[in-house]
């Protein structure tokens, strides 16, 4: 579920400063809440939150605008994150011919920067190391008020816009959901997306985008918020220094003063595209984030659709009609809605999701919710309070969501309001919103199965019950999975930022303290146990992998490995699924289980009291699951359903595609063929997944990561009761170099109805992430593909406009030899152009090689990236789980800059010419071409 982003309450305060505000002329001290402190510059009004927090060295610096899609009007939809784009593209100070514009600013900082734009807000964000707060707020403030806005930007911006509106058009659950807003919303501007409408973006004039920046940007509309390590009355004078020459706006900003009238009555919506599987979502109008009956809708959501415990798992999901419910709502200014979106499982019908959907919510309203779900609810947000508290970045997201609702406060103010609500305000606020006629139902149906099956099918190991999140988030200047999305994809499990093992190592270089001194490893009931303490109060991080991932699967029933993971969380011997959610949920704790390639990863997180019972959940599960025959029939379903909603994709579709070209048959890495991998799951039994588990489970080659808050103690006795006496597993398999040569070529996948095409280029790498050429290659790959200093985002993107996202990268190179790919999406219109001005770049890196200074500055940018990426316990325990996996001794992740910055240009450069042969690289396009897309 995609629960609204919650506050840091009490929890936050117990650990951050609580030095008293500091008197510094030209601001007036307006409040102080909890650890934040808020200003006011008294020269232009801008508004100033400081929250220090010096757990390390790093800092999130953040300008929000109130200024978001609900600001536009029909002819300028999309404006303001067109504008958005726009901010990226030059200020007076600050250009790409000068050499110092944004994107070259704060990659050679390693700094993890964007913006979004939503329906209440534009926000900027760099999360990095203190050291570059100068530099950060300079440009800031130049582009708030010195914005070049230069029709030569916005044209090939536009078709950057229109490409990331393409992309969005390709999935049916985004489609759905702008779909119900807009159905939901028939007066206030909620009613558009904040993307905006196709022939708004093509057609929005630079005059129409400066006169929306002249009306909205300006200091009095603005919020600065800094939460990490700095000195508060320094950084207030730098604020002064860089913002304060701005006057106020010369005119009020506007409001919106259109409220959406009564409904009178139940809407519905269809929506009919090619595709795989259906999705019904219910929608009800819900108050404004401000409004007192907020926290009381929140935790009626989570009881009716977040987790095994909520009534529309247990009514939808585990009765195999739904891949996954979610109960989502967003932190809005304005009436808004909460929408639950239940994708369905092969064979389900619409109506029966629907009426069972319908069915609980009367349920809710008529019975109330029990004790028991209010407590669990409340630990839920309880718990994510301290989580959020995980590194300056979280904290800052959160807040700005409040900034944008119109009060910061209720960062705070909404976790004490969730303490006091009782079960008596859910079943009123249930009756209250979830009326039928303020309601919005919405269908997916797929008009086709889809074109012919493509040469290639899904991924053996896609997660099962794969779903696709709702479009109810902000829309992003770059692409959030960009930097951390192909540069290690092998590291980079479950989102985590890509400089990590890589970067994380530049401790000495970067001038923090060493990892290696700070980390415990031993040897507990036969697993390799890593400990590493860190600053963050409360909060654990659990990583652990063994041996047990698909490439097991060769040779067999290649469903069985994906398919015994997936039964590890749906009960023991001891306890059904439910109780074991309900002891996780009753403190806000998960566990999640990932079959890998190559392993099975594990994650988990809890409050340090909690830690003891969550080690030996996992211990349970992973020694003694149940295996009973109901749950292994919906994990088949679950599975399969999986498999078909992913053929939607035009993204897997091309990248397995990719896969199967690139590895010969055997091969770990290649995926099996969507008709081939169903037919496995129909015919996998029971007798199959108990032998692989005692087979290949055991502590034999398992490793386990503690990053956080440790009682280390008393966490490696409970690994030591729980664990103890655990014998088996296996090594990782590790296959044999191919010898075979790609053969090159194009190959087509044909998908109906897509408005953007995916494409792959590319080959295996030859190269396995401990060889000897490996960092030189990746250093080199990182310069044609990595952030918008790439080659490939500076030409094809941010010169051409030809695409929303281009990248290039290395991956699936963990344990056997990898692949190295370019990436990239056009629309159809463009594909021939895009594709041409990407190979374009590949050969001149190829021909040409990198510069001494390109080299130079990607050093720069993996060292730099070290502080951001070791600021959470989530970024160290992804670091220290993939430093060890690969063979390395902690020690490794000290090492690695020196490694790094020994490069020299010619092994960088020899790396290139030694392992890729572009003449030899497949190339991969799905979509939908020719007549068909001109159609469309």
């Amino acid at each position: 579920m995609k629960r609204l982003l919650l506050t840091a309450g009490l929890l936050l305060a117990s650990v951050l400063s609580q030095a008293a505000p500091v008197a510094v002329k030209g601001y007036t001290h307006v409040k102080t809440v909890g650890s934040i402190d808020e200003y006011t510059l008294a020269s232009n009004g801008l508004q100033v939150l400081l929250m220090p927090e010096h757990s390390s060295p790093t800092l999130t610096f953040m300008v929000t605008y109130r200024v978001g899609s609900r600001d536009e009007v029909t002819g300028t939809t999309g404006a303001t994150h067109l504008l958005e784009h726009l901010m990226f593209k030059g200020s007076k100070n600050h250009t790409r011919e000068k050499g110092n514009n944004v994107d070259q600013l704060l990659e050679r900082t390693g700094a993890l920067y964007n913006a979004t734009t939503w329906l209440d807000r534009t926000n900027y964000y760099a999360n990095m190391g203190n050291e570059h707060l100068g530099t950060v707020m300079a440009m800031e403030a130049d582009r708030m008020r010195n914005l070049l806005l230069r029709e030569e930007d916005r044209k090939p911006e536009m078709t950057v816009v229109r490409n990331e509106f393409e992309r969005g058009e390709n999935s049916p659950i985004q489609a759905l959901y702008k779909e119900i807003y807009q159905t939901a919303f028939v007066a206030h501007p909620y009613h558009h997306s904040t993307i905006g409408h196709r022939s708004d973006i093509e057609k929005v004039s630079i005059a129409k985008l400066r006169e929306f920046y002249d009306t909205y940007y300006w200091p009095n509309n603005a919020t600065i918020t800094i939460i990490g390590d700095f000195p508060p009355a320094k950084a207030l004078e730098m604020v002064k220094k860089t913002f304060g020459a701005y006057p106020r706006s010369p005119k009020p900003i506007p409001q919106v003063y259109t409220e959406e009238p009564t409904q009178n009555g139940a809407r519905r919506t269809i929506v009919k595209r090619p595709g795989q599987l259906g999705v019904v979502a219910v929608g009800h109008k819900i108050p404004a984030a401000t409004h007192a009956d907020f926290a009381a809708v929140a935790l009626m959501s989570a009881i009716l659709a977040d987790g095994k415990n909520s009534r529309m798992y247990k009514a939808i999901t585990n009765k195999n009609l739904s891949t996954g419910v979610e109960g989502e709502f967003g932190i809005f200014r304005d009436t808004s809605m909460h929408i639950v979106f239940a994708p369905l499982a092969p064979g389900a019908k619409h109506d029966e999701v629907e009426g069972i959907v319908v069915q609980e919510i009367e349920r809710l309203k008529k019975e109330g919710v029990t004790d028991t779900e209010l407590k669990a609810a409340a630990a839920k947000y309880a718990a994510d309070s301290a989580f959020k508290l995980d590194g300056s970045f979280g904290i800052a997201g959160n807040i700005n969501e409040f900034i944008a609702a119109g009060d910061w406060s209720l960062f705070y103010g909404l976790d004490e309001a969730i303490k006091k609500v009782t079960a008596a305000d859910i079943q009123r606020v249930a009756n209250k919103y979830l009326v039928e006629d303020s309601s919005t139902t919405g269908w997916f149906v797929p008009t086709v199965a889809g074109a012919a099956p493509p040469a290639a099918g899904a991924k053996a190991g896609l997660k099962a019950g794969l779903k696709e999140s709702a479009s109810g988030g902000p829309f992003y200047y770059r692409e959030p999975g960009h930097d951390h999305g192909m540069l290690s994809r092998s590291a980079a499990a479950n989102g985590a930022k890509e400089a990590t093992a890589g970067g994380a190592a530049s401790a000495a270089a970067a001038g923090g303290s060493k990892i290696a001194p700070n980390a415990k490893r031993s040897t507990v009931a036969g697993i390799d146990v890593i400990a590493y303490p860190m600053g963050v109060k409360d909060v654990v991080t659990v990583r652990a992998n063994l041996p047990a991932g698909r490439a097991l699967g060769a040779g067999g029933n290649p469903a069985i490995p994906t398919l015994t993971g997936m039964l590890l969380d749906q009960g023991t011997k001891t306890q059904d699924k439910f109780a074991i959610a309900e002891k996780l949920e009753s403190v806000g704790a998960s566990i999640n289980f990932r079959v890998g390639t190559d392993v099975l990863d594990i994650s988990a997180r809890a409050l340090k009291k909690d830690v003891p019972m969550v080690l030996s959940l996992i211990a349970e599960q992973l020694r003694t699951p149940a295996f009973s025959a109901e749950e292994f029939a919906k994990a088949k379903k679950q599975m399969a359903g999986g498999i078909k909603r992913s053929l939607e994709s035009t993204d897997y579709r091309a990248a397995d595609a990719f896969s199967r070209a690139a590895y010969p048959v055997g091969h770990p890495n290649r995926s099996v063929a969507p008709d081939d991998m169903l037919a496995a799951i129909e015919s996998a039994t029971l007798d199959e997944v108990q032998a692989f588990h005692k087979a290949n489970y055991g502590p034999a080659g398992m490793k386990l990561v503690l990053v956080g808050d440790l009682d280390l103690p008393a966490m490696q006795a409970e690994i030591a009761r729980g664990f103890g006496g655990w014998t088996g597993g296996k090594a990782v398999v590790r296959a044999a170099k191919p010898a075979s040569a790609l053969a090159g070529g194009v190959q087509d996948v044909a998908m109906e109805g897509k408005t953007s095409v995916s494409v792959v280029w590319g080959q295996p790498s030859g190269l396995r992430y401990n060889d000897a050429d490996y960092q030189a290659l990746r250093l080199a790959t990182a310069i044609l593909g990595s952030g918008f200093t790439g080659r490939l985002m500076a030409n094809v993107r941010d010169k051409e406009g030809l695409t929303y996202d281009a990248r290039a990268g290395m991956g699936n190179d963990m344990f056997n030899d990898g692949d190295w790919r370019m990436q990239a999406t056009f629309a159809p219109d463009l594909l021939d152009k895009g594709i041409a001005s990407a190979q374009r770049q590949l050969k001149l890196w190829y021909e040409a090689g990198a510069t001494p200074a390109e080299i130079s500055a990607r050093k720069t940018n993996l060292i730099g990236s070290f502080k951001v990426g070791l600021a959470t316990t989530g970024g160290m325990a992804e670091n220290l789980i993939a430093a060890v996996s690969r063979g390395y001794d902690v020690t490794w992740l000290d090492d690695f800059p020196v490694k790094v910055n020994a490069l020299s240009n010619e092994q960088v450069n020899a790396a290139i010419k030694k392992y890729l042969k572009p003449e030899s690289m497949v190339t991969v396009k799905a979509g939908t071409f020719g007549a068909a897309a001109a159609a469309k």
